[in-house]
């Protein structure tokens, strides 16, 4: 019943700003966490920024300072990021935690590049 539907990658120079955007739909409580995580192929999915129901957020030492998530509401959230690297190229995916369930959208292509 949930859905996430993330949107905003593309191609972006190094030192360059993106931001992404992901909206929920479906049977979603307010207690609900989410996050962001990345992906390259070939490589573990990692964690690269998180945020509770309480606007309590974490980031990965990598882009601490870099990249700042917030939500509008219980069904949105952001990932606002600045001074981009080469080293960021992944794909990104949007994650909602409820009542112990983990929700994925389809993510989208982030890449930094000149």
């Amino acid at each position: 019943q949930v859905q996430l539907v993330e949107s905003g990658g593309g191609l972006v120079q190094p030192g360059g700003s993106l931001r992404l955007s992901c909206v929920a739909s479906g049977a979603i409580f307010n207690i609900a966490s989410m996050a962001w995580y990345r992906q390259v192929t070939g490589k573990q999915r990692e964690l690269v920024a998180s945020i509770t129901s309480g606007g309590s957020s974490n980031y990965a030492d990598s882009v601490k300072d870099r990249f700042t998530i917030s939500r509008d509401g219980t069904k949105k959230v952001y990932l606002q990021m600045i001074s981009l690297k080469p080293e960021d190229t992944a794909r990104y995916y949007c994650n909602l935690r409820q009542l112990g369930l983990d929700f994925w959208g389809q993510g989208t292509q982030v890449t930094v590049s000149s």
